[in-house]
């Protein structure tokens, strides 16, 4: 056990799907896993370990922002000796050629700051990258599924109200979406020696004003997650 997380070692699988949202994590695994296992509650931060098709997955929650998945990540990756870590969160899309819904495959994250890589890594760079191998199986997993899979970079932000117009925050990005985590989760996977993706499905469209509602964004990202979940079982 570590401070924030009260599972017992082999309660934890070797492979782990982890939305911001812990009230998202509950749906995933009551939805999709078999044989479900309540592991975590501290701090409200939901965990479960299931089975998806035979595969033991385990199902976490991991807050909003660098800091948050940074703790969450890496007692994960470190403690319980998890190999896989597959982020399934909702982004803001930056880019016309992505609608609602859309799930993208992020190849790159560029985050505002160099502050985590440089303090975890001793690297002072603002792109973190995931781990290929990781991206080839959702990749597989979406082209079996029959499913569209988009691939970009994500401006993983450190500021949800940020007073710097978004159109310079495009330019000096390069990015065509947004979310708060990539960069906690891809360097701790560099880190550990262990393994880092992450899917996204838009939510938001900073540039159209197309929206989802929480309850959409909770219980509707259906292709994402199985997308996800299917990548699992070549891990």
């Amino acid at each position: 056990m570590t401070p924030h997380i009260e599972a017992k070692k082999e309660e934890i699988a070797d492979v782990v799907l982890m939305p911001g949202d812990p009230l998202r994590a509950q749906f995933i695994a009551q939805t999709y896993l078999e044989n479900v296992q309540h592991v975590n509650g501290v701090r409200n931060m939901y965990m479960y370990t299931g089975e998806y098709r035979g595969r033991r997955v385990t199902i976490a929650g991991s807050g909003m922002g660098v800091p948050s998945i940074g703790i969450y990540s890496y007692e994960l990756f470190t403690f319980y000796e998890v190999d896989t870590i597959i982020r399934v969160g909702s982004s803001g899309a930056y880019d016309e050629a992505l609608d609602v819904y859309d799930v993208v495959l992020v190849t790159e994250a560029y985050n505002d700051s160099t502050a985590f890589p440089q303090l975890v890594l001793g690297e002072a760079t603002h792109v973190t990258h995931p781990t290929p191998e990781v991206n080839a199986a959702i990749r597989s997993a979406a082209e079996g599924l029959g499913l569209p899979l988009h691939e970009a970079r994500t401006h993983s932000s450190d500021v949800f109200y940020s007073a710097r117009p978004l159109e310079e925050t495009i330019a000096v990005t390069g990015a065509q979406c947004v979310e708060m985590e990539s960069t906690g989760l891809f360097t701790n996977a560099k880190a550990t020696g262990k393994q880092a993706a992450c899917l996204l499905s838009i939510s938001d469209h900073l540039i159209t004003g197309a929206v989802t509602t929480p309850e959409e964004r909770q219980t509707k990202f259906d292709e994402m997650i199985r997308i996800a979940l299917e990548s699992t079982l070549s891990l």
